[in-house]
């Protein structure tokens, strides 16, 4: 079996009654995409295509929000006078299935569409599916990018590879020091928010966004490595997206592969920003509450999506009035930017409440313990030497991507293979001497 093998034995290392699934959607993604190729009637053509939409979206739906409708069905039932007797099933999340679904669809569509040609080669096929350091989770790498390089040799080069034990190292870093060092602190705030006060609580928001964000773009960095140390080039999952200016450039920052896909999928087939300004709206409100609920199960992360689709209608509602004031008020262009960058950050961090709190109480729990201001100094936070440690590992992190913005002197310093080995080098020590070794998955290992 070659690659292909190896790859669905390390997906069946987790559970073994999954691969079927993972085969069973590859096959019918193969066999669609070969069906494609030999029809060119259009209707035959849109009729396989729903027909690939339905099985993965099927596949999906079942195994990731069954439970979830069914229950809601059952508390609307109770809620009208008609009292629902429902036990769960229990379905078990299969690893990785929202983002290898995502690839095979994506696939048929591009098929359909004319952008890519069917791949003949089964082997390649599955491995380009089951491509093992995005397998699990993401960055939702499309056919057009990686099924070529997978037809090419890829020799050892000294230069790739250093470069990919940068973003291997750095990655752990975020993931082990960082992500994982703020885990028990963020725990501790919202699974309990009425022991804390509010500067502690809203620390625990920070922390979180900071978590989240370490936590996912450290394993984009280790997975995206892992595939260059290989040969292949998977682009970048995240582009220091806290500094975003607008909420549209912050989705074009943040976990890229999914946002470009909602992009090119969901919100250009709606019709896009074609329509008028009542349409756009409408097309970003389905596309943000669809990948809100992408990530998972639960109403809160509908009301997540929802909210940024709530960001971004106003952002084009209010960008040129907010623009003209600005102008008027003849406030410097660096203020104004660093403005906006504080206030997108701190509406970010809103949304994140909801996305971690579980549920809409423990929410509000938070939202108004912050709100009501009550004990807003330093010597009312739990753990403050781990805060600070946080602080300190966090501020550093900033400081290193506000300098990325610049083009520093000794850039070409920097790019010396002994200077960027030396960096490696120096993140293994960080992770030995800094790391949390709790054994945290990574959070979207759920998704």
């Amino acid at each position: 079996m070659g690659d292909a093998g190896r790859q669905f034995s390390f997906y069946a290392w987790w559970d073994w009654r999954f691969l079927f699934l993972l085969l069973f959607t590859t096959f019918v993604a193969y066999i669609l995409g070969l069906s494609f190729a030999r029809t060119g009637d259009p209707l035959v053509r849109k009729r396989l295509l729903r027909l690939s939409i339905v099985v993965d979206l099927g596949v999906l739906g079942f195994f990731k929000y069954f439970n979830f409708f069914a229950d809601s069905a059952a508390h609307v039932s109770t809620a009208l006078g008609l009292p629902v007797t429902y036990d769960a099933l229990k379905i078990v999340l299969p690893v990785g299935i929202s983002f290898y679904v995502f690839k095979t669809m994506s696939y048929t569509v591009d098929i359909y569409r004319g952008d890519q040609e069917p791949e003949r080669d089964l082997l390649r096929f599955t491995t380009f599916v089951s491509f093992f350091p995005e397998l699990v989770a993401g960055p939702i790498v499309r056919a057009s990018r990686l099924l070529p390089q997978m037809k090419r040799d890829h020799p050892f080069d000294a230069d790739r590879m250093i470069s990919a034990l940068v973003l291997i190292a750095s990655g752990y870093v975020r993931k082990v020091v960082i992500a994982d060092s703020l885990a028990p602190l963020v725990d501790a705030r919202f699974n309990d928010p009425l022991s804390h006060s509010a500067l502690s609580l809203l620390i625990g928001v920070y922390f979180y966004a900071l978590q989240i964000y370490c936590d996912f773009s450290g394993y984009s960095n280790i997975a995206i490595g892992l595939a260059r140390l290989l040969g292949f080039d998977l682009g970048i999952n995240f582009d220091r997206p806290y500094w975003s200016r607008s909420f549209s450039e912050f989705w074009t920052r943040w976990h890229i592969s999914l946002s470009s896909w909602l992009r090119d999928y969901l919100y250009v087939p709606l019709g896009g920003n074609r329509g008028g300004r009542r349409m756009t709206f409408r097309n970003l409100m389905i596309t943000m509450l669809l990948g809100g609920l992408w990530h998972g199960a639960k109403w809160t992360f509908v009301a997540w999506g929802e909210l940024h689709a709530l960001y971004l209608v106003g952002e084009r509602i209010l960008a040129q009035p907010i623009g003209r004031m600005a102008r008027a008020l003849r406030i410097p262009r660096t203020v104004s930017s660093l403005i906006l960058v504080v206030v997108v950050f701190h509406l970010t961090c809103l949304g994140w409440i909801f996305f971690r709190a579980g549920s809409f109480s423990r929410a509000w729990e938070i939202i108004h313990g912050i709100a009501s201001l009550r004990g807003m100094s330093f010597d009312s936070v739990p753990q403050r030497f781990l805060i600070a440690k946080g602080i300190m590992l966090t501020g550093i992190l900033m400081l290193f991507e506000a300098a990325s913005f610049f083009s520093p002197p000794a850039r070409p310093v920097l790019q010396r293979s002994i200077v960027r080995l030396s960096l490696v080098a120096a993140c293994i020590w960080i992770v030995l001497m800094f790391g949390t070794f709790s054994g945290n998955s990574f959070i979207y290992f759920q998704f």
